[in-house]
C-alpha cells in the first residue's frame, strides 16, 4: 500500500494491490484486485477493482468491482463479479 497527502486536513490518496486465493462458485483459483481511494475535505472515494489477466485456476478470466461500503464508521463490501462458463 502506497500513501501520500495529509489525512489530518481531510485530504489524502492511496493505491494498493492484493493478491486473493480462494473459491467462487465451487471454483477454487486466484486473482489480484487493486484499490484506489481519494479523499477531498474529508469525502472518500474508493474503488477496488479485480485486474485484468492477473487470475488464473477455476478463477481464470474473472472480471469485476468490489464496491467499499463505509456506514457507521464500519467498512464492508459486495463482490460484484462474472466468471466465464466452462473456465474450470
Amino acid at each position: 500500500m502506497l500513501g501520500a497527502g495529509n489525512p489530518a486536513k481531510g485530504t489524502a490518496g492511496y493505491v494498493a494491490i492484493e493478491h486473493v486465493v480462494g473459491s467462487l462458485c465451487g471454483r477454487s483459483g486466484s486473482f489480484a484486485h487493486q484499490h484506489s481511494g481519494t479523499m477531498v475535505q474529508g469525502k472518500s472515494q474508493l474503488t477496488v477493482t479485480v485486474v485484468p489477466g492477473s487470475s488464473a485456476g477455476g478463477l481464470a478470466g474473472i472480471a469485476g468491482t468490489i464496491p467499499i461500503i463505509i456506514a457507521d464508521g464500519k467498512h464492508s463490501y459486495e463482490f460484484e463479479y462474472t466468471l466465464p462458463q466452462g473456465s474450470e
